[in-house]
């Protein structure tokens, strides 16, 4: 503990989400005393790394919160439910990365590149951080968006199996390793799924290992899944554009981590390829561009396995599409973990402060 400085505490700290977290301490301004790493279950008693020292994972509980001055909610939504109002009870500010309070009318969504201000005194003491599909995205059309006014937006996400936290990349390993050595296989009706048969229940409705899976959350309203509805939704907020058509495809894709995305964004006015890789380039949203049209290369455009790891948003593939002079097509990778979660909300823990 360091005296005079905030006490920040991380709920569920042993997750990929958490532990991330904790890696980007190092990186960032020393402006915390004590970092106090919370879990429930099996995990406490664990030892994490927290700026070069071993520190003990304490149980959560409601005396967990004691001093606590900042609270990073890095659990499922149901355990943000439960333990967010205590947090918020016992003095402290709750940065929420479950998506459980973004519909609430006072919690501010924030993305500190985007509405820095909402960060501070937040009425119910909850700010909210949007999903890493929405993180990915809102950064590159909101530049391109103070320039042209967005119109639409249709786009198709491919997401990393960490989306579903740890089991989800275990379960990415088990099946390659079981499907791994097969050199036919993948080429018959229901050949894999017969083969994966006796690993048990799987995070993902469908195979993910030699697959995609074009599904990705719980059933919601018109055949769109809940987290289609939420990029949909956070988008909107973050864009402070109510109703903008937005159409999204949320996929599972055989990736470990790092999403990426397909987007295909309508203006009010002619748009330049040109003048848009500029936009981004010149950018304040985190956003890096890696776009050579004419070229094939590896640093041509980004790819997960190229950029994982990375804090900032990677942009490419970007181009005007015959029959659409109003549209602009580009692709975009970020790491589901950093920017894309733990980054988000450790650089609102700062602001908050």
């Amino acid at each position: 503990m360091t005296e005079g400085k905030p006490t920040l505490a991380v709920v569920g700290a042993t997750g990929v989400v958490g532990l991330s977290l904790l890696s980007l301490l190092p990186t960032r301004d020393d402006l915390w005393g004590e970092i106090r790493p919370l879990a429930s279950g099996r995990s406490v008693g664990r030892r994490v790394s927290i700026l070069g020292h071993e520190a003990v994972v304490r149980e959560l509980n409601a005396g967990a919160f004691d001093g606590a001055d900042v609270v990073v909610m890095a659990v499922p939504a149901e355990v943000s439910a439960q333990w967010t109002p205590v947090a918020v009870g016992a003095g402290a500010i709750v940065i929420d990365t479950s998506g459980h309070f973004v519909s609430a009318p006072d919690v501010p969504l924030v993305v500190p590149e985007i509405n820095p201000d909402a960060a501070r005194q937040p009425p119910a003491g909850i700010i909210a951080s949007p999903s890493a599909s929405t993180l990915m995205m809102v950064g590159a059309l909101h530049s391109l968006h103070s320039s042209w006014q967005l119109t639409s937006v249709v786009a198709t996400t491919f997401q990393a199996v960490t989306d579903a936290g740890v089991a989800g990349a275990l379960r990415l390993y088990d099946e390659t390793m079981e499907l791994a050595g097969n050199q036919s296989v993948g080429q018959s009706p229901g050949d894999v799924r017969r083969m994966l048969s006796d690993l048990g229940e799987s995070p993902f409705p469908a195979p993910v290992a030699f697959n995609v899976i074009p599904w990705v959350g719980a059933e919601a309203d018109d055949g769109a899944t809940d987290s289609e509805v939420t990029v949909r939704e956070e988008l909107r907020a973050l864009l402070r554009v109510a109703h903008l058509p937005v159409a999204v495809t949320c996929v599972q894709v055989p990736v470990v981590r790092t999403h990426s995305v397909s987007i295909h964004a309508t203006f009010a006015t002619e748009t330049d390829r040109d003048d848009a890789v500029r936009v981004l380039t010149e950018s304040s949203n985190s956003v890096v561009v890696l776009d050579d049209s004419a070229a094939s290369s590896d640093d041509a455009w980004p790819t997960p396995v190229d950029v994982v790891g990375a804090d900032p948003i990677f942009a490419g593939r970007v181009r005007r599409i015959d029959g659409f002079p109003n549209a602009i097509e580009l692709f975009i990778c970020a790491d589901n973990l950093r920017k894309g979660s733990a980054l988000n909300a450790l650089q609102i823990a700062e602001l908050s402060i």
